[in-house]
């Protein structure tokens, strides 16, 4: 597969698959995500990759959805994967956070382990993709969270209760706030931080040696700490959740208010009516 949207390659038993939209911060089109797919599972094949690296060209690991190539912004715009556009589905059965649930659970399901090295911002749709990573590295001074939680809708992919303790998951859920890499590491949402100009050659210092493991013991040990969390119901809550993004994204009490303003007064001003109160106090980072 020729890739528009990613770069890919393979070295030293690892695969390397970069987000290649610097641009658009790397938000997260269905090209990108099915190349991303694609090439995931180009490497799950591969008998000469171990270990499959996910990071971001440019100043940020991924800003979240391209919404714009999905909602409007375009006269014709593109479904990922697996869209149902049948009357009797497409607007009350939750298509869109189907989808990302299906892709990123593509991650999980995946035989090799994926890591992500993350820097810049990891945000809503950006923060699904590297919280669905086996294991996360990023730079201290990442911004990682989910704004749209206070205004547009629940997240697509429900992780926060599996990333960490239910006082921070709820906190950061309800307040929409962000938190640094170097924050994310204390409350063991990611594995490790780094200064970032470090992040680079510690990256590389963790994945040398993992990749130098048999991939059906690396295969072997992922699968049964799946099946671990699978007992304890973590497919089953991502799916039952998304009911609730139907309802807080289009049929809730004030549903599409901030959609409403980005149309009519432009997303800078959706943007400050959404966020204003938090950055007020000082909660934007």
């Amino acid at each position: 597969m020729e890739y528009e949207n990613i770069l890919y390659g393979v070295e030293d038993k690892i695969a390397t698959i970069t987000l290649n939209r610097p641009e658009k911060r790397n938000a997260l089109s269905p090209a990108l995500r099915r190349e991303l797919i694609a090439a995931l599972r180009n490497a799950e094949a591969d008998d000469d990759v171990s270990v499959i690296l996910i990071q971001g060209a440019g100043p940020a690991f991924c800003a979240g959805y391209d919404m714009n190539s999905y909602a409007g912004g375009e006269e014709h715009p593109e479904r990922p994967d697996g869209w149902n556009h049948s009357e009797l589905f497409e607007n009350w059965t939750g298509q869109f956070p189907r989808s990302c649930l299906r892709d990123w659970l593509a991650i999980w399901d995946l035989l090799k382990p994926v890591v992500a090295k993350v820097h810049g911002y990891a945000l809503a749709g950006g923060s699904e993709l590297m919280s669905m990573c086996d294991i996360v590295f990023a730079a201290e001074d990442t911004v990682m969270g989910y704004p749209p939680t206070r205004a547009q809708a629940t997240p697509d992919v429900e992780y926060f209760p599996w990333k960490m303790s239910m006082a921070q998951a709820k906190y950061l859920q309800l307040t929409g706030n962000s938190v640094t890499g170097k924050r994310a590491e204390e409350l063991g949402w990611i594995a490790k931080s780094f200064p970032s100009d470090e992040l680079d050659e510690q990256v590389m210092r963790e994945l040398r040696p993992m990749a130098q493991l048999h991939p059906a013991m690396l295969a072997a040990n992922k699968q049964a700490l799946n099946q671990s969390y699978e007992a304890m119901g973590f497919r089953a809550a991502l799916q039952s959740v998304v009911p609730w993004y139907v309802l807080a994204r289009s049929f809730r009490p004030g549903a599409g208010e901030f959609q409403t303003k980005a149309a009519a007064e432009g997303l800078k001003s959706a943007l400050k009516w959404r966020d204003g109160a938090f950055q007020d106090e000082g909660f934007i980072l």
